[in-house]
């Protein structure tokens, strides 16, 4: 009888097999989508649009709907890169105070007799030149951004006072009237357009591109991003940067609206900002959220505000809505991880 012995060798892995097959993506199973917080917020939104359908009976019709979207696309417009930010473990609590200032850019520009073909790119690089100074502060003095951003917050608001007093910028350009009031094909928003193409652009960033996952990498480990070879500052500072432009793109689209720039344009804009990224399911302590999310929590809250408009309800019980929701949302999550682990 023969015996047959078994080369230790062939239990060895070459170098071109792996023991072990790593998925880059996960596979997609139903039972989790249904399950994730965008499926929530998707029901929140049907739910909360249900029942101000069933309240007010105005509320369905097509021009007060997208009249509806002005209340919330200049915020949304500076949610989309505080998203990444905060999924890069930092925040911006000045972008209200940005925004403010780069109106301010646009009023002096204006009264000094630029065209309004600049005014635009006034506004974004004013913006942009806020989110560097705040960038700096984080990445080369490794300061916290929370204590960066409360300070410059004051200081670039303190700045628009200052050069405003007790006056405002008023007749701006129709240029910026056009696209701050005006409509494509008669009852769409142009702002509102204008934000679902820079929703697409963020999403397709963040979830489609080398870039996007080095963004969660530094998130979920900013340590072992930087051990890996990822510019972890420079992405931080590049992220400053964008929401400083955005705040500025905002600023713009805001003053062609109301069309005035006053001392407390915007004021208090920052929580709402961040409550719609938050409620969006954008991890607070970083490495986690998606655009979609973001996109859905901005579009619950709009149709909240707008009910609740439509139903004459005084703004400052929204205020008190949005302070719940940003306490739910941060909390919750770590309340049901608690017990999970209890279990």
């Amino acid at each position: 009888m023969s015996t047959e012995v078994k080369d230790p060798a062939a239990d060895k892995p070459t170098a071109s097999t792996s023991r072990y097959i790593i998925a880059d993506r996960q596979n997609f199973r139903l039972g989790a989508a249904l399950g994730s917080w965008e499926s929530m917020l998707a029901l929140l939104f049907v739910a909360a649009f249900t029942i101000c359908a069933i309240v007010q009976p105005h509320f369905l019709d097509m021009y007060n709907l997208a009249d509806g979207t002005f209340n919330f696309s200049e915020k949304a417009m500076i949610a989309l890169p505080m998203a990444l930010l905060i999924i890069c473990r930092e925040i911006d609590i000045s972008v209200s105070g940005i925004l403010a200032l780069s109106s301010v850019a646009i009023g002096l520009a204006h009264t000094n007799g630029a065209p309004p073909e600049v005014l635009l790119p006034i506004a974004i690089a004013t913006g942009t030149a806020c989110g560097w100074l705040n960038g700096i502060m984080v990445t080369r003095y490794k300061l916290p951004s929370i204590v960066v951003t409360i300070g410059t917050v004051s200081l670039f608001r303190g700045l628009a006072s200052v050069v405003l007093g007790d006056k405002a910028f008023t007749g701006y350009p129709q240029l910026m009237t056009d696209w701050g009031q005006g409509y494509f094909f008669g009852f769409i928003p142009r702002e509102f357009v204008v934000l679902l193409v820079f929703a697409l652009l963020f999403a397709g960033f963040l979830h489609c591109t080398t870039w996007g996952r080095r963004v969660y990498a530094i998130g979920n480990n900013p340590v072992a991003a930087r051990f890996s070879g990822i510019p972890v500052d420079s992405y931080r500072l590049g992220l400053f940067m964008l929401t400083g432009a955005m705040a500025g793109l905002a600023a713009w689209f805001l003053t062609g609206r109301i069309g005035s720039t006053r001392p407390n344009i915007a004021m208090g804009w920052e929580l709402e900002v961040i409550t719609m990224v938050i409620l969006g399911g954008v991890s607070i302590a970083g490495g986690a959220g998606t655009i979609g999310g973001v996109l859905l929590a901005v579009l619950t809250l709009g149709t909240v505000t707008y009910g609740l408009s439509l139903a004459n309800i005084p703004g400052i019980y929204m205020t008190i809505v949005v302070g719940i929701l940003l306490l739910v949302t941060i909390a919750l999550p770590r309340l049901l991880r608690g017990k999970r682990i209890a279990k």
